[in-house]
């Protein structure tokens, strides 16, 4: 059974770093796009960073500079480096991995964890 375990939120003051980890299982994180995205209350989900199997990365804009995403492939994880974290960072950080098995796509979510950013 495919699974995407994430780890490493927290609660941390402005300007500090956190680095968030997503681990899978019956899921190849190498020949997959791994995203991560976050959800703040009221607010929509939206994607923070995506590496794909190529290794192309790409974050959104209020997070280019202070975000890194890289792959360990012999460990099949994920991490999201956070650094200069601001209050508005504060959200449900989300895993993400897609991609095409047997000519069929898949999508799975990790159970989110929460990083709340203090002023």
């Amino acid at each position: 059974q495919a699974q995407l375990v994430e780890s490493g939120g927290g609660l941390v003051q402005a300007g500090g770093s956190l680095r968030l980890s997503c681990a899978g299982s019956g899921i190849s994180i190498i020949t997959s796009v791994m995203g991560w995205y976050r959800q703040a209350p009221g607010k929509a989900r939206e994607l923070v960073a995506a590496i794909t199997s190529g290794g192309r990365t790409n974050f959104a804009d209020s997070v280019k500079g202070r975000f890194t995403i890289s792959r360990d492939n012999a460990k099949n994880t994920v991490y999201l480096q956070m650094n200069s974290l601001k209050p508005e960072d504060t959200a449900v950080y989300y895993c993400n991995a897609g991609g095409t098995r047997l000519g069929r796509p898949y999508d799975y979510w990790g159970q989110g964890t929460q990083v709340t950013v203090s002023s």
